[in-house]
């Protein structure tokens, strides 16, 4: 019954715009929590089931998954213009603020106060990255083979300052070359 209601909803154009709105600017670091609350708890026009079909279809399509859903749900309640409508309000907001953010980067980007704040922004940005490290690695297996090639390319790239892309290209085929020889 909520399968048939939520599918019958009358959203207008607006509707979407505003909605898809919100999720954009609450979503900074991920839309999909955002998505769910707006889509399947406020505003009723999908159900959990549906949520995850969604999710999951988007997922597998190419492009980003919040942007995918977006454009699936605008056009499942209002076809083409629907789309059009839903992916104005996700997009719009989050374009005009990195503007807006360049602009005043522009203008104030060389005062010792900003160069500052950027300084301790990168700062907690590595804490958290080097945290989120620390969470994944804890689900590696206990092998020494992951360790060396990810302390490799973190010394090439973060103290050599070699290119990335060429310290990938000489890692990969030995990680790989490893990886094969321990399946055998």
């Amino acid at each position: 019954m909520q399968q048939e209601a939520s599918h019958k909803a009358h959203v207008s154009h607006f509707d979407l715009f505003l909605v898809f709105s919100r999720i954009a600017l609450s979503g900074f670091g991920g839309v999909m929590f955002w998505a769910r609350r707006n889509l399947v708890e406020r505003k009723h026009w999908l159900t959990d089931q549906q949520f995850v079909e969604l999710l999951t279809l988007g997922q597998i399509v190419p492009g980003p998954p919040g942007l995918n859903i977006t454009i699936m749900v605008g056009y499942r309640f209002r076809r083409w213009t629907g789309a059009a409508a839903a992916i104005s309000g996700f997009l719009l907001w989050p374009c005009l603020l990195v503007i807006g953010m360049g602009i005043g980067y522009q203008h104030y980007g060389a005062l010792p106060q900003v160069q500052r704040a950027f300084a301790g922004m990168s700062i907690v940005a590595a804490a958290l990255l080097f945290a989120t490290f620390l969470k994944l690695a804890g689900a590696l297996p206990p092998r020494w083979q992951p360790w060396l090639f990810g302390t490799l390319a973190f010394v090439s790239v973060g103290v050599f300052r070699w290119p990335l892309v060429w310290v990938i290209g000489v890692l990969e085929p030995f990680a790989l070359l490893v990886a094969w020889q321990e399946k055998k």
